[in-house]
């Protein structure tokens, strides 16, 4: 497959996005379509040479993320500079007719109408793109599968950064993200008005009750990775009140308060009187949010924001073509 050009990849960096992940996120997606024949329905009915403009338009109001990964796919599979080829050769194929289409070799461009977070009305131009109308439409189903996953994360978790403002708690994410896309999630979660917990497992330490368990106490625990990880940043979750306690005393600066109520939550906040900060976690709703937010916690972990967000409405309408 070809490689991004060096202002995508220089956009896609400067999002904090690495752009060799993208691109095999990319290809692995395209692979889906296309790993086994090019795109039939596009290579009968668009002729050779259509060179075509659409924007990329969302139905729904919300908050948008991913517009560079959107575009990554259709600079990949446009080619560009002559290199339809080896799109095809990378178990990416295009229309048979692109492989010798002269407009192929100019690539398809994008032009980013609003930015990522950008909150949006329903028929708001997101991107319009340009190039071989082959290549659009075989990009098309992709890019927006990635953009409106993107999106849909970037939307749900603005609706919850709204419901807790004003009062200082921050929105997190946690590690239950879909499969290969935790970059991008991550990504999306950030443009939403929250912030990221980890990235793996070795970023920081999360202690939790089978980890409590194997080693007889939170001290214990707390302990055995201070002794491994000296200057790593420790998490440790806590069941109840007396565990809160012990954390703070073993030397904990946060601690994941795992299901508790809201009266708990308000004792724990008291309980730590700002020695360490506080994560509430586990069944969290957003119609609660910002009770939970009033307590004083500093963070409210929610997994939904990555792995039950709907998607957001967006699609392709073709402006022009020839």
């Amino acid at each position: 497959m070809p490689d991004l050009p060096p202002e995508l990849s220089a956009q896609l960096t400067s999002l904090g996005l690495d752009p060799a992940v993208v691109t095999r996120v990319v290809r692995t997606a395209l692979a889906e379509d296309l790993a086994h024949g090019p795109d039939v329905t596009t290579a009968a009915t668009i002729p050779a040479g259509v060179i075509g403009r659409a924007d990329v338009v969302t139905r729904t109001a919300g908050t948008i993320a991913g517009l560079s990964v959107a575009e990554a796919v259709f600079v990949l599979v446009g080619g560009g500079d002559g290199s339809a080829d080896r799109v095809q050769r990378a178990a990416a194929p295009i229309a048979p007719s692109d492989r010798s289409d002269p407009a192929a070799a100019h690539g398809i461009t994008a032009e980013h109408r609003i930015p990522d977070g950008a909150r949006v009305a329903p028929g708001d131009v997101l991107m319009t793109v340009e190039g071989p109308l082959t290549a659009i439409l075989t990009a098309e189903r992709t890019a927006l599968n990635l953009l409106t996953h993107m999106s849909g994360v970037a939307t749900l978790t603005s609706q919850w950064v709204d419901a807790v403002a004003g009062i200082g708690a921050r929105i997190r994410d946690t590690r239950k993200t879909l499969p290969g896309l935790r970059m991008l999630e991550k990504y999306a979660v950030r443009c939403g008005g929250g912030v990221n917990h980890r990235m793996s497992l070795s970023d920081a330490a999360l202690i939790k009750d089978n980890h409590v368990a194997a080693a007889g106490s939170v001290a214990g625990a707390f302990e055995a990775v201070r002794r491994l990880a000296p200057d790593l940043a420790i998490e440790v979750e806590c069941d109840t009140l007396d565990q809160v306690a012990e954390a703070v005393d073993a030397g904990a600066g946060l601690i994941l308060l795992d299901n508790f109520g809201v009266a708990e939550m308000a004792k724990a906040v008291e309980l730590t009187a700002g020695r360490a900060l506080l994560e509430a976690s586990g069944g969290l709703r957003l119609d609660a949010a910002r009770g939970v937010a009033s307590t004083g916690v500093d963070f409210l972990a929610v997994g939904a924001l990555t792995h039950s967000a709907p998607a957001l409405d967006i699609g392709l309408d073709l402006v022009r073509a020839g």
